[in-house]
């Protein structure tokens, strides 16, 4: 996670391009006052599973997969959250003084802020927007939470994957992804070799184009 040096008129205006549709002019000045910016690059891990939650992001550019694991290890993809959005785990640890259940994987370099943890109470209070966004949040992840519990319980494990795949398209606006067999598996619980055969099903039906350590999807 890198620190950078943001004058507080270019870290006002961020803030305001991804949250003053939400927040009030009062809270958007006391988020830039009381928040630290941060550049997290791909691939970093933002919160991970034990970790003490000591502030809370509020995302101003990129994306951020949220990702359970059990206790052998074995990863489950749950959703993505981007511009203007925050975690809803996140904000229940905050909330709640508990330690993460999930982990927070960079999936596009992202530009943040981080609210420490004692303003959220408060805020819930004194701020209306901060109260709706807050159950929103709560809303949209239960939502995008019970979207993946169908997709284990209902959908074919070829269904679920071209579902991983153009969500994936959704979030990064890249028709072509560099994610690898194994991570694919690893985020679908499921083995490499399924994926690989299963990959190459979706290209025969004219879906996806697979290259060397690149897929492109067709269809989403």
């Amino acid at each position: 996670m890198e620190q950078k040096k943001l004058s507080k008129e270019s870290l006002l205006q961020l803030i305001q391009e991804s949250y003053g549709h939400i927040f009030e002019p009062e809270l958007i000045t006391k988020i830039s006052e009381l928040g630290s910016y941060r550049i997290v690059r791909s691939g970093e891990i933002l919160i991970d599973l034990g970790e003490q939650i000591k502030s809370m992001p509020l995302l101003l550019k990129g994306a951020v997969k949220i990702i359970r694991e059990d206790k052998d290890g074995h990863e489950l993809f749950l959703y993505y959250i981007e511009r203007g959005d925050t975690c809803a785990f996140s904000l229940a640890c905050c909330m709640g003084a508990k330690k993460s259940e999930i982990r927070a994987m960079v999936e596009e370099d992202a530009e943040i802020i981080l609210i420490p943890v004692e303003y959220m109470d408060k805020w819930v209070v004194e701020y209306r927007s901060w109260r709706d966004f807050v159950f929103q949040s709560y809303n949209m992840r239960l939502e995008e939470m019970l979207e993946a519990i169908d997709s284990i319980a209902f959908l074919k494990l070829d269904e679920r994957l071209m579902k991983y795949l153009t969500d994936k398209v959704k979030v990064t606006g890249d028709t072509r992804l560099g994610s690898t067999h194994q991570q694919i598996a690893d985020e679908m619980n499921t083995s490499r070799v399924v994926v690989s055969r299963l990959l190459k099903q979706l290209e025969k039906s004219g879906k996806i184009k697979l290259f060397r350590n690149m897929i492109e999807v067709l269809e989403f």
